[in-house]
């Protein structure tokens, strides 16, 4: 097997990582909710004003880096904690899964997450998907059913 690198995401990895978002959302039955087009994706990452920050994890092919998954996360501020990553995504793509990736960004955004002095990592899960919960619970997570997920959409 190659060797995994993780690096920072870069402005012209957005069209793989578009990709990876679609391959997402085909696996949670909704590839209509992806409405985010690539220019838009590309400028709340890397425009005047970025929002999120992500990692992306890479080997060589053939000469020829390939990216296998992200880990996409941005800042919320809690009013009772301070500073908190919230982690969007961590994707990695079908055939790489099972190879140590998720490991890699877990533990890659726990070093970051200490850096940044953040005072923790929140993210969700789908409560049918049984291969997500059981990575999650190789950790020191919390899981919580007492909050119901609100949003409102305005488009």
């Amino acid at each position: 097997m190659e060797d995994i690198t993780l690096r920072v995401a870069r402005k012209e990895d957005c069209p793989r990582l578009m990709e990876l978002i679609r391959e997402l959302a085909e696996y949670e039955k909704a590839p209509e909710q992806v409405t985010v087009n690539l220019e838009h994706f590309e400028e709340a990452g890397f425009g005047t004003q970025p929002v999120w920050k992500a990692f992306v994890a890479t080997t060589e092919i053939n000469g020829r880096e390939v990216i296998h998954g992200m880990a996409l996360y941005y800042i919320r501020y809690s009013t009772w904690k301070g500073c908190r990553m919230y982690l969007e995504d961590i994707i990695v793509t079908e055939k790489w899964r099972g190879k140590g990736i998720g490991k890699l960004f877990f533990d890659e955004l726990m070093k970051e997450a200490k850096e940044k002095q953040f005072s923790g990592i929140m993210f969700q899960v789908l409560e049918w998907n049984t291969p997500a919960i059981n990575f999650y619970k190789k950790y020191t997570t919390k899981f919580d059913p007492e909050w119901i997920n609100v949003s409102i959409e305005l488009q």
